[in-house]
C-alpha cells in the first residue's frame, strides 16, 4: 500500500489534539558542520537542524469525499493560523492548476489533499473561514487555489514579510534557516507533481513545506514589529486580497519569447496562428505548450513562412517532440496567416499608456528623464534607511509613470492622488512622497554629454 493508496486514517494527530513540538536537535560534533552551544546540551549542537521528516509522520493523501469531509472537520476544529501551500506541475502540464494542497493547523495536524478527484475544495475553504492563511509567495499559489474554490479571508505572506524585514534571502528554505535554524530540502520544488502515485519522498517534502509556516509567521511578525514595519506588512497583505485574481492579459500570444525578432505583420500573424494551434493542442493533451514545440520554433517558422512540409521540417530552429508529428497542423497555421487580408493582420505594436523605455527618455523628454534620474536614487536611499528592497517601497513602474507624466499642477496632494490611483499603498506614499516631490520640483540637470547627445 503506497502512502496515498488509501485515506481511511490520518497519520497526524486526531482533530483537536495539540501538535507536538519539534524533536530536540541531535548531538553532532562533526567537523564539516557549524555548531553552537545551547543551554541544556553538554555538547555543541548543529547551528542548522535539518528537517528530514514531519513531526507527526507523513500523512496519507486525501482522495475521497469522506476523507475530504474528515480533513475539513479537523481543520475547522484547529486553532490559530493555518499554513497553506500548493504544488503545481509547471512546465509539465497545461495551465497552472494545483496537483497537491497542503494545510497544517495547530490541533489539526498536517493534511495533504489531491485536488484531481474533486470538482472543488470548497469544504476546506469553509473550514478556514475567518482563519489567517500563512502562505509563502502567495501571489504564486493563490490563483491555483482560487480555481479550487479557496480564497483567504486573512493573509500573512512570509516571503513578502521577509522582504519588508530586509532579510538577505527570501526563499522559504532560506528564511526558515535564518529565523528558525531549521534546514529544509528543496530538491523536489520543480518536480512533476501530476505524477501518480506521488513518491513518498515528495510527500515528505510537501508536508515539511507547511510544517513550520506558522512558527515562521510568528518570528517574522515579531521582527517586523521590532522594526516598526508590521503595519506596512498588514497593508500589503490586505492589498493582495483586495486585488483578487490578476486579469487575463489580452493577446497572450504576444508574449511568445523571441517575438521581437518579427518584422512584418504577416509574420506576426503566423506567430499568432501557430501559438493558437499549439495552445489548443496542449490543452487537449494536458501538456505544457513548450513541451510540444518551444517558442523559438514558432518564431523560426513564422520568419521563414514555409509552404510545404519538407520546407517546414527543414526550417532552422524548428524542433520539439510534436514538430514533425504535427507538421500538417503547423503548416495549416502558416497557410492561414498567408491568406489573411491586410485588415486582418495584427499590428506590429499595440497602443499602450505605459511610458516608453527609460533609455529613450533623454531624446523624447529630457525633463522627464531628469525627474526620473533624480528621484530614483532618492527613493533607493529611503528604502535603504527602512531596510528593504527599493521595489517593495515603491513599484518601479509607479515611479516611471508619475515621472513621465506628473500631475498638473504638481502638489503633494496631486502626487499622492496619482500614486494612490496607480495602486501604491498609504505607507509607501507616506515614505516616498517627500523625496519624489522634491525630485520633481527641483530635478538635477542631466550630465552635459548626455544632454549634448540628446540635442539638449
Amino acid at each position: 500500500m503506497t502512502a496515498q493508496s488509501q485515506d481511511a486514517t490520518h497519520a497526524g494527530p486526531e482533530p483537536g489534539a495539540a501538535a507536538g513540538s519539534a524533536a530536540p536537535p541531535p548531538i553532532d560534533t562533526g567537523a564539516d558542520q557549524a555548531h553552537v552551544h545551547v543551554e541544556g546540551f553538554t555538547q555543541p549542537v548543529p547551528a542548522v537542524v535539518e528537517l528530514d521528516a514531519p513531526r507527526d509522520g507523513v500523512p496519507l493523501v486525501i482522495q475521497t469525499e469522506e476523507g475530504l469531509r474528515r480533513a475539513a472537520a479537523a481543520i475547522a476544529g484547529g486553532t490559530g493560523p493555518a499554513g497553506v501551500d500548493a504544488e503545481r506541475a509547471s512546465g509539465f502540464r497545461y495551465g497552472q492548476r494545483a496537483f497537491l494542497v497542503q494545510i497544517r493547523r495547530e490541533g489539526a495536524g498536517t493534511w495533504l489533499i489531491d485536488p484531481e478527484p474533486f470538482d472543488h475544495l470548497e469544504a476546506l475553504n469553509d473550514a478556514l473561514r475567518g482563519v489567517e492563511w500563512v502562505v509563502h509567495a502567495s501571489t504564486q499559489d493563490l490563483p491555483c487555489l482560487a480555481e479550487l474554490g479557496m480564497w483567504p479571508d486573512r493573509l500573512f505572506d512570509t516571503e513578502l514579510a521577509a522582504r519588508l524585514a530586509g532579510l538577505p534571502r527570501v526563499g522559504l528554505a532560506a528564511v526558515v534557516e535564518q529565523l528558525l535554524g531549521f534546514g529544509l530540502a528543496k530538491e523536489h520544488s520543480a518536480a512533476d507533481w501530476s505524477t501518480r502515485p506521488l513518491p513518498e519522498p515528495w510527500l515528505r517534502y510537501a508536508a515539511l513545506d507547511v510544517e513550520v509556516l506558522v512558527e515562521l509567521r510568528d518570528e517574522l511578525a515579531e521582527l517586523l514589529a521590532s522594526q516598526g514595519k508590521l503595519e506596512f506588512a498588514e497593508e500589503e497583505f490586505a492589498a493582495i486580497l483586495a486585488a483578487g485574481l490578476p486579469e487575463a492579459k489580452p493577446d497572450p500570444w504576444r508574449r511568445t519569447s523571441g517575438v521581437h525578432h518579427i518584422r512584418s505583420r504577416r509574420q506576426l500573424a503566423a506567430v499568432r496562428e501557430l501559438w493558437t494551434e499549439r495552445d489548443a493542442l496542449a490543452q487537449k493533451r494536458d501538456i505544457a505548450p513548450g513541451k510540444l514545440i518551444p517558442d523559438s520554433a514558432l518564431v523560426a517558422v513564422a520568419r521563414s513562412m514555409p509552404s510545404t512540409v519538407p520546407q517546414l521540417i527543414a526550417t532552422k530552429g524548428f524542433h520539439g517532440r510534436a514538430a514533425q508529428r504535427e507538421a500538417p497542423r503547423w503548416l495549416r497555421a502558416v497557410a492561414t496567416a498567408r491568406t489573411l487580408g491586410e485588415d486582418e493582420l495584427p499590428p506590429l505594436h499595440v497602443q499602450t499608456n505605459a511610458p516608453p523605455p527609460p533609455r529613450v527618455w533623454e531624446d523624447r523628454d529630457p525633463e522627464a528623464a531628469a525627474r526620473l534620474q533624480t528621484a530614483r536614487p532618492r527613493v533607493a536611499a529611503v528604502a535603504e534607511e527602512l531596510g528593504m528592497p527599493t521595489e517593495n517601497l515603491l513599484t518601479p513602474d509607479h515611479l516611471r509613470r508619475v515621472a513621465w507624466r506628473p500631475p498638473a499642477p504638481l502638489t503633494a496632494e496631486s502626487l499622492t492622488s496619482a500614486l494612490r490611483d496607480l495602486g501604491a499603498r498609504e505607507w509607501q506614499i507616506d515614505h516616498v512622497l517627500p523625496a519624489v516631490l522634491e525630485s520633481f520640483e527641483n530635478p538635477e540637470p542631466l550630465p552635459a554629454k548626455k544632454k549634448a547627445a540628446a540635442g539638449g
